[in-house]
C-alpha cells in the first residue's frame, strides 16, 4: 500500500512539472508570437489559467503530505503533552471541516458547470472546478490519517514537526549534514 501511495505522489509531482512546463510554453510562445509575428495562441491565457489552478491544488496536496505548509506551532510546544494533543486534534478537526467544505463546494460547482464550456477552448468548466476535488479528497484522507495517528499515539505532537516555521527552515532542512572532520574543498 505504501508503494502505491508513494507512486501516486510521484505521479502528482510529474504532473505538476508538466503543468508548469505547459504554462511556460503557452505564455512564452504567445509572447513571442505576438511580438515577432503579430499573431497569438487564442487559448493560451485560458489554458495557462487552468494549468495554474491545477498546479496550485496538486502542489498543496504534495505539501500537505510532506508537512511542508507554513505554520506556527509555538503555542503547541509550550502546552503540556495532553493539552497539546487535544489542541492539535481540534486543529485537525477544523481543517477536516474546511476541507469538507472545499470538497462539497467543488463537487457542486463541478456538477453545475458540467455542460458549460470555457469561452476560448470549449473545455467544460467542470474540469476547472474539479481541481478542488483533486485537492480536497487526498487532503481529507491525509488529515484523517494524521488525526488518527495523533489520537492513537503513533505521532507524538510534542516532538514531531507538523508544520514548517519558515521557508528558510525548509531550505536548511534540505541541505546535507556536515560530518565532523570533513574539510570543504578549496577552489
Amino acid at each position: 500500500m505504501a508503494r502505491i501511495i508513494d507512486f501516486y505522489f510521484f505521479a502528482l509531482k510529474v504532473t505538476i512539472a508538466l503543468l508548469l512546463a505547459g504554462m511556460v510554453v503557452l505564455v512564452f510562445g504567445n509572447v513571442v508570437l505576438r511580438y515577432a509575428f503579430n499573431q497569438g495562441i487564442t487559448v493560451s491565457e485560458e489554458l495557462s489559467r487552468m494549468f495554474f489552478v491545477w498546479l496550485t491544488f496538486l502542489g498543496a496536496v504534495v505539501a500537505m503530505r510532506e508537512h511542508g505548509h507554513l505554520g506556527v506551532d509555538s503555542l503547541i510546544k509550550r502546552l503540556p503533552p495532553s493539552a497539546a494533543k487535544v489542541a492539535v486534534l481540534c486543529g485537525h478537526a477544523l481543517m477536516l471541516y474546511a476541507t469538507w467544505l472545499v470538497i462539497s463546494g467543488s463537487w457542486t460547482q463541478t456538477l453545475i458547470n458540467l455542460h458549460v464550456g470555457a469561452p476560448a477552448t470549449g473545455i467544460p468548466m467542470a474540469f476547472f472546478y474539479g481541481a478542488g476535488l483533486a485537492f480536497g479528497i487526498p487532503a481529507f484522507l491525509i488529515l484523517l490519517s494524521d488525526a488518527f495517528a495523533i489520537a492513537t499515539g503513533r505521532i507524538d505532537v510534542t516532538t514531531v514537526d507538523l508544520v514548517r516555521e519558515s521557508e528558510d527552515e525548509a531550505a536548511l532542512d534540505d541541505l546535507p549534514e556536515p560530518m565532523l572532520g570533513q574539510l570543504s574543498p578549496k577552489h
